[in-house]
């Protein structure tokens, strides 16, 4: 059974028993509170409070669809078995039109009796503060025949999207895959409340739960997954979905394919430029253009990252890579979303792919200066790996020990005193995590004079979108000095002040950096320090904008307790 097949079952399926087929909204989404669309409800979030809308939007109170969705928390995950950054979610939805009882029968019905799978166990919600066990969920899978039925606690309560909306308890269905383990395949949401705030809120008591009229029905099931599952396959990256763009890369590489057939590396890289290009036509085609914020700089990085892997295993030009695979992409999927039949949108990403070889050019000359190794991959984007191809090539010899060293140093900058609180500071190295890296320095400056205290770095997490700051303080900070802080960084950017690197020896550098956040032990006798005017002076090995003029405006989003003594800081820059 082909993935056509399924998607079109599932609507089928769900068009027989009273629901209305919607087609997938943009993945642009109305929510402000969220970057992109990223799961099935979304465009249906203002109905589970006004669910007679649905009569005259809809003329019907059950629906079905299959959504666009993009996600990019896990990008850096991209290349295993089953993370993707685009992925398409199957759902059921119903605003007063039915309950647990048809949801759990549908999903049972479906999963079974259509799919011929066999359910391995399902999950129920065993009740936390106002909201009860769900005994109605438990006794309808007891009556279905499942045996395996399990009890769980805050990750079968779903919601709210955003900074509030609906929410409540939800069932699991998981089955078995080719390797024999339990995968979720669908979550079934009852959401019977609102939340007026969001879920961390809630997960800290500091958000209440207000019971709604009319039980909501939300469930979603990816596709992609449920693919892998049915085809029996290992991987999503193993189903039809994939299995043509996987023949169009390896027949760029049959002269030399012997052996990477099973090479790690290249497979992951192949899965790789597989996801992001789906991901990339399908945000073009929903009128989403390259720039530097927001979803055009998520859809940069994604282009670019495609040119960085094609570069390293494809004796090609990008565009000649790109322009096949995009043209399977767009037969595969013209008939379900035809909007990715648009030329024009898709002459965007051959632009972009053009504009970032000329950024690699000018790289390139640099690479011919001899240019440390290190300042390319940071400042030009080039990958350690194409560095030493293009050594290589032209004779030429590189200190990898080196360039691992400052890399290293390059790591600890955002890394965590206390172990696990972080994977790693910086997700990437572009420029927009550039601009998060320096305002790391003015924030962590501005706590210091607002708040009168030698206050350290204690962890950092920064990406393309926002920047998370850990700094050690007893107690949670006021409103008011949040925004005194606010104010005193988004003063130092508005007064345009350079941004200064002075290499010194480390007893030199001590004197100038008096308060220290990382243990220096493990740097070298010469280290980096940063001068921000006299406002700011920090150790540091990190990318840099070269005035705070750069920065945009600086917006305190959230402050919170990550452990004991410890606070964190959420910001963003617009």
């Amino acid at each position: 059974m082909d993935s056509n097949e399924i998607r079109s079952r599932f609507l089928k399926f769900f068009e027989k028993r009273g629901h209305k087929i919607i087609p997938s909204s943009s993945l642009i989404p109305g929510d402000p509170t969220v970057l992109f669309t990223t799961a099935g409800m979304q465009q249906f979030k203002p109905y589970y409070t006004r669910p007679q809308d649905t009569d005259k939007d809809f003329g019907s109170r059950n629906i079905t669809t299959v959504q666009k969705c993009i996600r990019t928390v896990d990008i850096d995950e991209v290349g295993d078995a089953t993370h993707l950054t685009f992925f398409e979610m199957l759902g059921n939805f119903s605003f007063g039109g039915y309950g647990r009882r048809e949801a759990i029968t549908y999903a049972y019905d479906f999963i079974v009796k259509e799919l011929g799978l066999e359910i391995s166990y399902v999950t129920f919600y065993k009740g936390e503060g106002v909201v009860p066990r769900d005994e109605e969920s438990k006794n309808i899978w007891s009556i279905l025949g499942v045996k395996d039925i399990r009890e769980d606690g805050k990750d079968v309560f779903w919601g709210p999207t955003g900074d509030s909306g609906p929410c409540g308890p939800t069932t699991e269905i998981y089955c078995k895959n080719a390797d024999g383990q339990d995968v979720e395949i669908w979550n079934i949401v009852f959401n019977e409340y609102f939340c007026d705030g969001s879920r961390e809120k809630l997960d800290k008591n500091e958000a209440k739960l207000k019971k709604l009229d009319v039980l909501g029905i939300d469930t979603g099931m990816g596709l992609e997954r449920l693919v892998a599952t049915v085809q029996k396959k290992k991987n999503v990256y193993e189903t039809d979905l994939f299995k043509k763009p996987k023949d169009v890369l390896d027949s760029f590489v049959l002269p030399f394919l012997s052996g990477l057939d099973n090479d790690i590396e290249y497979i992951r890289s192949s899965r790789i430029i597989f996801d992001h290009l789906r991901s990339v036509l399908m945000m073009v085609s929903d009128g989403i253009i390259p720039s530097n914020k927001d979803k055009g700089y998520v859809l940069r990085r994604l282009i670019r990252r495609v040119v960085v892997y094609i570069q390293k295993y494809y004796k090609k030009n990008p565009s000649d890579v790109v322009f096949p695979l995009i043209g399977f992409f767009v037969y595969f999927y013209n008939n379900i979303y035809p909007e990715v039949g648009n030329k024009t949108r898709q002459h965007i990403i051959l632009e972009e792919i053009q504009k970032f070889l000329e950024t690699l050019s000018k790289g390139l000359k640099e690479f011919e200066k001899g240019i440390d190794p290190f300042i390319l991959f940071s400042t030009y984007g080039f990958p350690i790996e194409l560095t030493l191809e293009l050594a290589k090539e032209k004779g030429k010899k590189i200190n990898l020990e080196d360039f691992n060293k400052k890399m290293t140093e390059h790591q600890k900058l955002s890394r965590t005193s206390s172990a696990g609180m972080f994977k790693g500071g910086l997700a990437g190295t572009g420029e927009m995590e550039t601009k998060y890296h320096t305002a790391t320095h003015l924030l962590l400056a501005s706590l210091r004079n607002v708040l009168k205290a030698d206050i350290v770095q204690k962890g950092s997490n920064i990406t393309a979108e926002r920047m998370r700051f850990d700094f050690n303080w007893p107690e949670k900070v006021s409103v008011e000095k949040l925004k005194e802080i606010e104010d005193l960084v988004n003063v130092k950017i508005a007064e345009a002040i350079p941004v200064e690197m002075k290499e010194m020896p480390k007893e030199e550098a001590k004197k100038v950096v008096t308060t220290l956040s990382f243990d220096l032990s493990k740097y070298g006798d010469v280290v980096k320090v940063y001068k921000i005017g006299d406002f700011s002076a920090e150790f540091c090995g990190g990318p840099h904008v070269k005035n705070t003029k750069e920065l945009g405006v600086f917006k305190i989003q959230k402050e919170e307790a990550v452990a004991q003594g410890i606070r964190r800081i959420k910001a963003v820059l617009i």
